[in-house]
């Protein structure tokens, strides 16, 4: 069992890495992203179930390529520039023609820094993620180059451009439906695409994964579930893990994110430290979930000092007290 240490739990309320890696005079590599058919004019590209590491070269998270009589989208564009360029390069393989809009999800940068490989002028989100990047994105590139080293080369922070607005988009012939949600983060896209019934729920939702939680409002996040479950669809794919054709990743995520909040404040309501809290056991029922004890002491990062202050009594006040900012630190952890 990997233990939480104290020192551990305060180094990951900055950055997951703060020393530059063993690897860093290492070659990083290539990467080799694969395509996987989905419907006619889709394609999944996935990322690693693993946390961001120099071995997998931050390419964690999904990536989806839309045909389109213009040139494709690209849903999500990676880590790094070198990632971006491999995935523009795999979809203008599939479609003959280079990518002609390039839409972020959110601000996180497995998903975003890749934006450097492109003109800024196709690279589109909606606003509250432009002002997210524009606010976070220095610190999370600083970090990302610390943790991947090499792989991070010639990768610059790109502000995208185009701002989106939730409702209908066309590109080449390609209807879209676009939608603003929140919880993961404090702005997330959510697309659904016309022709074939797909939704892209970026990392609203997770599958087999456990949900990282560096910016998420737990309550918002599984409203912003409730939302994704009814809109129609043939399928889903989720920001990490694979594909979900039935809804049980939305599911999924919704049991954990709940199982979550009330493990951690029950944990503070018995006293537990932040080490004993990253250490308590996971139930059965999330075993199948890649990074699941690695995603619960980063959760513990996250939420247990302002967790602890809402739960236990306050000695220097006559009647007790809380800290109320929503359960979370103050500190904003920069990676995922």
């Amino acid at each position: 069992m990997n233990r939480l240490t104290r020192r551990g739990a305060l180094a990951m309320l900055g950055a997951s890495a703060l020393a530059v890696p063993v690897h860093a005079e290492r070659f990083a590599g290539h990467y080799r992203p694969q395509a996987e058919p989905l419907a006619e004019g889709v394609w999944l590209v996935r990322g690693s179930d693993a946390p961001i590491a120099f071995e997998n070269g931050g390419a964690i998270a999904n990536s989806v390529i839309l045909a389109t009589a213009d040139g494709p989208i690209l849903f999500d564009c990676g880590p790094s520039q070198a990632y971006a360029q491999a995935l523009s390069a795999l979809a203008q393989g599939l479609t003959g023609k280079p990518p002609v809009l390039v839409l972020i999800s959110h601000l996180h940068p497995d998903h975003a820094l890749g934006a450097s490989a492109f003109d800024p002028a196709i690279v589109a989100a909606l606003p509250g993620t432009i002002a997210e990047i524009e606010r976070d994105g220095p610190g999370m590139s600083d970090a990302m180059f610390r943790i991947l080293a090499d792989w991070m080369r010639e990768t610059q922070l790109v502000i995208p451009a185009r701002r989106l607005a939730p409702g209908e988009l066309s590109v080449g012939g390609r209807a879209l439906t676009l939608l603003a949600m929140n919880g993961h983060s404090g702005c997330d896209l959510v697309v659904r695409d016309h022709a074939s019934g797909i939704v892209l729920a970026g990392d609203l939702v997770f599958h087999d994964r456990a949900p990282a939680t560096p910016d998420a409002d737990l309550a918002a996040w599984r409203g912003a579930l409730d939302r994704l479950a009814a809109i129609p669809r043939t399928l889903l794919v989720p920001g990490h893990g694979p594909v979900d054709r039935d809804g049980s990743a939305i599911a999924q995520t919704r049991d954990w994110l709940a199982w979550l909040d009330a493990a951690l404040r029950d944990a503070a309501g018995r006293g537990l430290d932040m080490t004993e809290a990253g250490d308590m056991p996971i139930p059965p029922r999330f075993a199948r979930m890649a990074a699941a004890r690695y995603e619960l002491q980063r959760s513990v990062s996250h939420f247990y000092p302002a967790i602890e202050a809402s739960v236990l009594p306050r000695i220097d006040q006559p009647e007790g007290g809380s800290q109320p900012n929503g359960g979370r630190t103050g500190n904003r952890p920069i990676t995922k």
